[in-house]
């Protein structure tokens, strides 16, 4: 993708130790008709593929969706729908479209882009992009014209997140409901999906970026990382994401892609109930915690301890990092009773939880664990059924901007509370760093807003991921993301 030049420090992304790559190929497709690509995701859909929640990131890393904006190799905002853009004033932006056609054959024109995202910041809960947003699109000639209630100065940023995707009109239902089965925009039409378990492709010929040189995707849902990586080894597949760590060893070296990202893999403690309601009781979990010892024991270094909330690749966390202050007492857990949450579509994590779940006990709580699949535990987490958490979180997914994740994740109003924090302190300095407008102004600021969070001890960082993806040896182009929105583009072929 073509990097956008003329916004300077506007774009406030973080430089990654690693690019977002297409392995051993071209970006562009051709006129080819290229064999079907085989391709295994380890979460299936959670929301009938909604592009408001999760689900988001399946549409987009199997190519069928894009909003007006994507991010290129630095993080920085680049042209998608939008071929340029520019800022009228504190508050409005204007974005101006390319020549580009849905999937259902009618045009990309304003009015639909405009209506896309309306739909988008009506949407119950909220994207998590648009968290403490509030936007109003109108179409302006051959532009759309963004206004938005606050001074947002990553605005273009925000809009490369996947749950900000562009849908033809017939997409979207009366109910709210989001229909992605060819009418989004993207190289690759979704054509047919079979519950949960798989999903057919085709190659949009109509594509803007050129013909996909694949004839289509037949994609399949495997929560089991084992069953993903055997897939990978006897050719079922040509392309398998998240190979767990344990399982990298029994594949050919060939087919191993390990890509740096921008993911964390983090303990949430319930602050609104339960006993970690309890500051003290949290600082004790805290203390409990060797995340030295979760790399070494389940990671086999794939990862590094966690630090802090962005993970390895983003390479200006570290030397802003703020020591937390403020933080409670510990106190002594007496045998406290809690429950430790997680999902096994990551392998890594029953084990991490089982890891922490000897080092809590040895601090004094008694711990009952609970193992699922992602799509039957979100909703519990996040109405806080459980007590503590183990998840992995790429901490710029949503927008690039690393302040948004602070918004979306830990203020009172936050669409993703995973530890259900409501802390004035915390929510005055998110809102301080979103005020920035600098690059290195606003990075320190989040720096200070990611110290305050872990003041509460409402977060143990555990570890800074790389990932594993599957490539059969004779498969090029695949799109080795820090930031884990793509997988399959115009360029992947066999």
């Amino acid at each position: 993708m073509r990097r956008r030049h003329t916004l300077g420090s506007l774009l406030l992304a973080p430089l990654l130790t690693a690019c977002f790559a297409a392995q051993g190929g071209d970006s562009r497709g051709d006129a080819s008709d290229g064999s079907r690509l085989r391709v295994a995701l380890a979460f299936p859909p959670a929301e009938n593929l909604s592009p408001y929640g999760d689900d988001a990131t399946l549409l987009s890393r199997l190519g069928v969706t894009e909003g007006l904006t994507a991010l290129d190799a630095n993080g920085a905002a680049a042209p998608a729908l939008a071929a340029s853009w520019r800022r009228e004033n504190d508050r409005t932006w204007l974005f101006t479209l390319r020549g580009a056609t849905f999937q259902d054959g009618s045009a990309v024109t304003p009015a639909a882009v405009a209506a896309a995202l309306t739909h988008a910041g009506e949407a119950r809960p909220v994207p998590a992009a648009l968290s403490g947003v509030t936007l109003t699109a109108r179409a302006a000639g051959d532009a759309v014209r963004i206004t938005t209630k606050n001074s947002d100065p990553v605005l273009p940023l925000r809009l490369s997140s996947p749950g900000l995707a562009v849908f033809a009109a017939k997409a979207y239902g009366k109910d709210g409901t989001v229909d992605p089965v060819g009418t989004a925009s993207g190289p690759f039409e979704l054509t047919k999906v079979t519950g949960s378990t798989s999903a057919a492709l085709d190659r949009f010929d109509d594509y803007w970026g050129g013909r996909a040189q694949a004839s289509g995707i037949d994609a399949r849902f495997i929560a089991g990382g084992t069953a993903r990586a055997n897939a990978v080894r006897t050719g079922q597949v040509d392309i398998a994401e998240a190979i767990p760590v344990a399982q990298a060893a029994a594949l050919d070296k060939a087919t191993i892609k390990v890509t740096a990202t921008t993911r964390t893999t983090s303990l949430h403690l319930n602050t609104a109930s339960g006993p970690f309601g309890n500051p003290k009781l949290r600082a004790a979990a805290r203390e409990a915690v060797d995340n030295s010892a979760v790399v070494k024991g389940v990671f086999e270094g794939y990862a590094d301890p966690g630090t802090g909330l962005y993970g390895r690749a983003v390479t200006w966390a570290e030397g802003k990092r703020v020591r937390p202050t403020g933080r409670a007492g510990a106190a002594e857990p007496r045998g406290t009773s809690v429950t430790l949450a997680t999902y096994d579509n990551r392998p890594e994590l029953p084990e991490a939880a089982q890891v922490l779940q000897q080092q809590l006990q040895q601090a004094g709580f008694k711990v009952t664990l609970a193992v699922r699949e992602y799509s039957r535990l979100e909703t519990d987490v996040l109405a806080g059924k459980f007590d503590a958490f183990v998840g992995a979180r790429n901490s710029l997914v949503d927008t690039g901007d690393p302040v948004a994740v602070l918004a979306s994740d830990y203020t009172c109003d936050g669409g993703y509370n995973l530890s259900r924090l409501c802390d004035s302190e915390v929510d005055r300095a998110v809102a301080e760093a979103d005020a920035v407008s600098d690059t290195g102004e606003r990075q320190d600021a989040a720096m200070r807003a990611e110290a305050a969070v872990l003041g509460t001890d409402a977060v143990v960082p555990l570890a800074h991921q790389e990932i594993i993806t599957g490539v059969a040896i004779d498969v090029r182009g695949v799109l080795l993301d820090p930031y884990e929105r793509t997988l399959v583009g115009p360029g992947t072929r066999r």
